[in-house]
């Protein structure tokens, strides 16, 4: 069988070393991946499982061969991904849209097997409404102020409701067949994946390597800075201030200036906070009286540039727009650029250009924006796609901002210096990418949270390989190391507290 991700985890241990079998069913662990010891050995690919469980020892440079028999299982549903709860429910592709908003907090699983009505399904949209984006199935945070449910599901909320009672049991069985989606193949069983349990139940959600090859990560629902050495496995917290203690915790986007500091935007906390690597302390820029309020949001913080002018934008969810920070002042400048556009419109992923100009997301609609740093002025520009739900991505050094479009299933681009975009369509149904970042070899990569799978673009042809992950993971940021050779990608998995190293072997 190919494509079989076939998992190592030495006794006592906490890292997790992942294989893919090729197209003769073979694996093989590279040498300098497992020390000596006792290893459990696991599989993944949905509908099957070891028949029997299987141990192995190791013994350093000594090659062991292990044989794997693999059985169907007769209930398939607990190995699904989201992505294939979404291709096996009925529905139009609209209707299966909606799904995309659920698996921030929980699997598809959860729904599928619910057995709410329309009313029931009505009462718990309701309910998620009044949750914080900081939130799991196991921590829901409450906001100070819940959303109008019109706000999150629009004036379809009663079709919706009624939609969602046709997919799960409240009728008795299915009128579907749960099915798996075909195994990876090719170039994609050439990968190393190492997985790195953390301490306790952290939910990291922006992780990102430093050029001493220590990782950071930043913390969805709690007040801390986590630091972790993939070498000594050393994990260490910093204590986040807390602005607002009323207020959701946690922050979400990880950023780092010319000087080489972290910055974090603080979520419900308000405004934006740095981190001083060299002392280890944290300042915090909240947002003023009279510009902060019950709604205010910072999801994502743009220092990549404030050394031109010394100005650091962020962006406002509860606007929806984005503030610019004097730093010597610590006067905020505030941009509205949906006032007088009708629908749906939001200010996500935002990424400053080599003169500090921002450019910014419309995850709500299909706009990237653009304002002018030296004379604010704000422009549009529509996607080719419409409603494509640009979400987030980078700026690189020849100032294209690369993006995934979250609901056209693709990867963008805006060449800033011509205005113009290109678009990939990534190859897996319901893949919703998140983040996209362009390596030093010209590949890009994307990743989101239904396939947990990991896609990498060569530029050059277009070509896409995707590397199966051994774990459900929900994905986040995006990151890439182009210190090694290939690149190596990490990411967190924000709900299973780990952090996912994956090594392609070509």
């Amino acid at each position: 069988m190919e494509g079989v991700v076939v998992s190592a985890t030495k006794a006592g241990a906490s890292v997790t070393i992942s294989v893919v079998s090729d197209a003769q069913g073979r694996f093989s662990f590279p040498v300098a991946k497992l020390a000596t010891g006792d290893y459990k050995l696991r599989v993944r690919a949905t509908g099957y499982e070891l028949d029997g469980a299987v141990t192995t020892d190791v013994v350093l440079a000594v090659t062991r061969s292990v044989d794997l028999k693999l059985r169907k299982v007769r209930d398939i549903t607990p190995q699904m991904t989201n992505a294939e709860w979404i291709a096996s429910f009925p529905g139009t592709p609209d209707q299966k849209k909606f799904f995309y908003g659920c698996v921030g907090c929980h699997t598809l699983e959860r729904i599928a097997k619910s057995k709410h009505d329309a009313a029931g399904f009505a009462q718990v949209m309701k309910r998620m409404a009044s949750y914080a984006n900081n939130s799991h199935v196991e921590r829901p945070q409450p906001r100070v102020r819940a959303r109008d449910t019109m706000r999150d599901f629009g004036p379809e909320a009663d079709e919706l409701a009624a939609y969602l009672a046709t997919v799960n049991q409240s009728s008795g069985a299915w009128t579907y067949v749960p099915t798996a989606l075909p195994r990876v193949r090719g170039k994609g069983t050439r990968v190393v994946v190492t997985e790195y349990a953390l301490p306790r139940k952290l939910m990291p959600h922006d992780v990102i390597v430093d050029g001493s090859g220590v990782v950071w990560l930043s913390q969805f629902d709690e007040q801390f800075l986590g630091k972790f050495d993939p070498v000594t496995l050393k994990y260490a917290e910093f204590a986040i201030p807390v602005q607002r203690p009323d207020y959701p915790k946690g922050t979400l986007d990880l950023e780092v200036d010319p000087e080489g500091n972290l910055w974090m935007s603080h979520m419900f906390q308000s405004g934006v906070v740095k981190f001083d690597k060299k002392t280890e302390k944290f300042k915090v820029f909240p947002l003023p009286s009279g510009v902060v309020n019950e709604d205010s949001q910072q999801s994502m913080v743009g220092p990549q540039r404030w050394t031109v002018d010394g100005k650091v934008w962020l962006n406002d969810a509860g606007i929806p727009g984005l503030h610019r920070l004097d730093m010597a002042t610590g006067k905020f400048e505030t941009w509205k650029p949906y006032q007088n556009m009708k629908g749906q419109h939001s200010v996500y992923g935002i990424y400053a250009d080599s003169k500090n100009n921002i450019f910014f997301m419309d995850f709500g609609g299909e706009n990237v924006g653009k304002i002018e740093a030296a004379t604010g002025k704000l422009t549009l520009f529509p996607t080719p796609t419409p409603r494509s739900r640009p979400r987030r991505g980078r700026m690189d050094d020849q100032d294209r901002v690369w993006f995934a479009e979250w609901r056209a299933e693709k990867i963008g681009m805006f060449d800033t210096r011509t205005e113009t975009f290109r678009e990939w369509p990534v190859p897996t149904p319901h893949t919703a990418p998140y983040d996209v970042v362009l390596d030093k070899t010209g590949k890009i990569w994307t990743a989101g949270m239904n396939t947990d799978r990991v896609l990498r673009m060569d530029l050059d042809t277009g070509e896409f390989v995707e590397y199966p992950l051994p774990s459900q993971t929900n994905i986040r940021r995006v990151f890439v190391d182009n210190s090694t050779t290939p690149p190596t990608f990490w990411v967190g998995n924000n709900h299973h507290a780990s952090i996912v190293k994956l090594e392609p072997l070509e």
